[in-house]
C-alpha cells in the first residue's frame, strides 16, 4: 500500500531550459514568418520586380507573344510548331492599337509601333513562307 501511495503522489518535473528553447524557437519562427509578409510579391515568387507598365512594355509583351507563337522564341530549348493563327491575332491586336491610338501617341511612340508593325509582319511573311 506505501508503493502505491508513492505511485500516486510522483510529481511531474518540467525541463525549464526545455521550454526555454521552444519559446526561442517560437520567436525565431514568428519573426520569420514577419519577414517573409514584408517582402513584395515578385520576391516571394523567386522572380526580380516587373518592369514599369507603359506603352512600350504593352508593344513589347504582344511582340513577344508573336514571335513565340512563329516559333522564332524558344524556351529552355524546346522547339515548338510555329502557331500563325496565334501570330496574327497578336499582330492584329498591334493593328487595333495603331488604329485606336492614332493621334494620342508621342512621335516617339508612334515610331516604335510603326517600325515594330513592320518588321513582325515581315517575319510573319516569313514564318508563313516556311510552313507552307
Amino acid at each position: 500500500m506505501a508503493e502505491e501511495k508513492k505511485k500516486e503522489e510522483k510529481k511531474i518535473i518540467v525541463d525549464e531550459d526545455w521550454k526555454q528553447q521552444a519559446q526561442k524557437e517560437k520567436e525565431i519562427l514568428a519573426a520569420q514568418e514577419e519577414a517573409e509578409q514584408k517582402k513584395p510579391e515578385a520576391e516571394k515568387e523567386g522572380r526580380g520586380p516587373l518592369p514599369k507598365g507603359d506603352f512600350a512594355a504593352l508593344i513589347s509583351m504582344l511582340i513577344t507573344q508573336a514571335l513565340f507563337a512563329m516559333g522564332l522564341l524558344e524556351v529552355e530549348g524546346q522547339k515548338r510548331e510555329p502557331d500563325l493563327e496565334m501570330a496574327r491575332y497578336n499582330i492584329d491586336m498591334l493593328e487595333t492599337i495603331e488604329e485606336k491610338t492614332k493621334g494620342n501617341l508621342s512621335e516617339q511612340e508612334k515610331k516604335v509601333l510603326e517600325n515594330t508593325l513592320g518588321q513582325i509582319r515581315m517575319a510573319y511573311v516569313k514564318a508563313a513562307e516556311r510552313s507552307a
